[in-house]
């Protein structure tokens, strides 16, 4: 299936996993590209050395074209963007929107840019500063998300920009890809439909307390870090939500304190972070803490497999998910659905 996403970023099909801290390492993107799909690295989570290594280690496992995520606001983030282009690398995707410095020195290299936002006026912005894609992501999709369904937000950005633009948020099968396409979409990005896969080095444990969820035991809480994540109900969740402000606290410098020991950060340097996604918002000390570390709280699950230490980021799609299959058994079943639901519609007419 050709569409402006898969010319892009020179993948078969117009699929994206997308760069998860701590989920979409080397064996996940490997997987994925090696599938036909357009894996990306989390690069946030990583040292340089890591980075470095990450690529290196895809490169192996397959010559398939595969993208990094970085944090544009990183102080290393120029750092990265050489790695990137010195590791030819396909595709560089953003979390947060990238400077219009950045974009140029990507482009000049032949890296495609695809940052990813959550509101039609961000797609807007980063589309006037060269962006050669932009991933949407509705309400529905997992981690820092909006309040605006993706079946909402999806045609105001595509009618609004002049880019391909991919849809997320909500995607989990070849029925939501026809359905994106048919919005207008170039293709769609998925999270945690790949988490939820055999190449996933996400433990057991924290694979089947996602496969046992429900979509109703999926919610929106600022008390993790002060901004609306979508993430699994824990009772670490709820005893953050019921926290007083000085318990809150002392959870956070504890948490702090331990992402601090394996990042290699400062103190200064976590507040600072911490006080960057303040910027414009009331945040406590404890939720800048959590702000800095929230990465700590996401890797005790992902990595160390315990759920009742961290936070499980999640779609709603969570809900309706209820196996484990590869990645290539994946790609191949949502493109299997997706000409049997065209072949429908087809059939209508």
């Amino acid at each position: 299936m050709e569409t402006a996403l898969t010319r892009l970023a020179g993948v078969r099909y117009p699929i994206v996993q997308t760069g998860m801290g701590w989920v979409a390492g080397p064996r996940l993107v490997s997987a994925t590209a090696a599938a036909g799909a357009l894996g990306i690295l989390a690069s946030a989570t990583m040292t340089l050395d890591q980075l470095r290594a990450a690529i290196a280690e895809v490169r192996c496992r397959t010559d398939a074209p595969f993208g990094v995520n970085l944090r544009a606001d990183a102080a290393d983030a120029g750092d990265r963007v050489r790695l990137i282009i010195d590791g030819g690398v396909r595709v560089a995707s953003f979390a947060l929107a990238p400077s219009p410095e950045l974009i140029a020195e990507l482009k000049e290299a032949g890296v495609v840019v695809i940052p990813s936002v959550g509101a039609r006026r961000h797609a807007e912005k980063v589309a006037a500063w060269g962006a050669d894609a932009v991933i949407v992501q509705g309400g529905e999709g997992g981690g820092h998300t909006g309040e605006v369904a993706t079946s909402v937000l999806l045609p105001q950005v595509v009618d609004a920009v002049r880019i391909p633009v991919v849809a997320a948020g909500g995607f989990f099968d070849g029925r939501g890809l026809v359905a994106a396409l048919a919005y207008g979409a170039a293709g769609v990005a998925m999270g945690t439909r790949f988490l939820l896969t055999s190449d996933s080095t996400v433990p057991d444990a924290v694979k089947a307390r996602y496969l046992a969820a429900t979509v109703r035991d999926v919610t929106v809480t600022r008390a993790v870090d002060g901004l609306p994540h979508r993430m699994l109900r824990t009772d670490l969740v709820t005893a953050l939500e019921r926290s007083g402000r000085a318990r809150g606290l002392l959870h956070a410098i504890r948490r702090a304190a331990g992402f601090r020991k394996l990042s290699g950060l400062t103190w200064p340097q976590m507040v600072r972070d911490g006080l960057a996604l303040r910027h414009g918002k009331e945040l406590s000390w404890s939720q800048v803490l959590l702000a800095a570390n929230t990465p700590m709280l996401l890797r005790s699950a992902m990595v160390d497999g315990r759920a009742d230490l961290g936070v499980m980021a999640s779609g709603q799609v969570a809900g309706v998910i209820d196996d484990l299959p590869s990645c290539a058994e994946l790609v191949g079943r949502i493109m299997k659905e997706a000409e049997d639901t065209r072949e429908r519609l087809t059939a209508l007419k």
